[in-house]
């Protein structure tokens, strides 16, 4: 039998995080927690990112549709946000969304500043905070590593002035391991978001244990592989033992692989529909694979 986002498994085993006491949906368990290493704040492990399924511009249906997914984003208890200026109106939308959601307590807003120059970089942060609808950001990022020095210097300015809470750096491909780890071992950062999946494990090897030991927090990007590991997987029947897991569908055995990393402090799948998107939050509840358990779950799948 074929199994897809939408059957249901059940099981055991052991985990390593600690439980949530934010809201989330009716009857469900508290999300998952990880803290945030320089410190100690707790936030959900399963994020929402924003890049193409929030960039609807001003279509009101589908600006409608996207605060649905926002709004059941919360009811979950979810917490960080991520966004970008490269993402369209994405930042746009989301201030939409915010301004009408009353209860939105739990948020941890996200973004990045991707542009050449230090005045060009603060021109685009300030109209982030306009976008957004808010006076400070928890996390301002240098996207890409652009122009990474300059803007760093500014982000340190608004860190102390309170602007922004912390502080980090990005990649979204491989290409940039080298500056980033250069980056992650010398520079005052908090944070560093990266790629990493079930495909993509090339930071296991590096940046993952170096984010640990120079205490930074790690957020995943493309914990589906932009949606190729659907593409490849879906069609393929979970295994028997993945209700060990407590994963019932594809998205939360690739999610509860990623998160159950100790260096990793959240993941950030993006998705325009409210149903994947209680999927995906799922995965942050309910028990997570242990070393050995994550070693047979990469077996299974490279034996697909």
């Amino acid at each position: 039998m074929k199994l897809d986002r939408r059957v249901l498994l059940k099981g055991l085993t052991a985990t390593g995080f600690v439980l949530s006491n934010l809201p989330s949906a009716a009857g469900a368990e508290p999300l998952l927690t990880r803290s945030i290493p320089k410190s100690g704040e707790p936030i959900p492990i399963i994020g929402m990112g924003s890049w193409i399924t929030l960039n609807v511009g001003s279509n009101a249906a589908l600006r409608d549709a996207r605060l649905k997914v926002v709004q059941a984003f919360f009811d979950e208890g979810g917490g960080i946000i991520d966004s970008s200026p490269m993402y369209g109106s994405s930042e746009e939308v989301i201030g939409h969304c915010l301004a009408r959601i009353p209860n939105k307590d739990g948020l941890f807003a996200a973004t990045k500043v991707w542009t050449p120059t230090k005045f060009m970089g603060v021109r685009q942060m300030n109209a982030s905070f306009d976008l957004w609808g808010l006076d400070q950001f928890d996390l301002m990022q240098i996207h890409n590593l652009v122009d990474w020095d300059a803007h760093l210097e500014t982000l340190l300015e608004w860190k102390k002035e309170g602007r922004v809470r912390y502080i980090g750096v990005t990649t979204s491909h491989g290409r940039r391991h080298e500056d980033l780890a250069a980056i992650m071992a010398k520079q005052p950062i908090d944070f560093v978001q990266l790629t990493y999946n079930m495909i993509d494990r090339e930071a296991e090897h590096r940046l993952l244990p170096l984010a640990r030991d120079r205490d930074i927090a790690v957020i995943v990007n493309r914990p589906f592989q932009r949606g190729g590991l659907f593409d490849r997987y879906e069609s393929e029947t979970l295994p028997d033992w993945a209700g060990a897991i407590d994963c019932a569908n594809w998205a939360q055995f690739f999610l509860k692989y990623v998160v159950s990393h100790p260096a990793v402090t959240c993941a950030i799948p993006a998705t325009s529909r409210v149903d994947h998107l209680r999927q995906n939050m799922a995965a942050g509840r309910g028990r997570l694979p242990n070393q050995e358990m994550r070693a047979e779950m990469i077996r299974y799948i490279d034996s697909l």
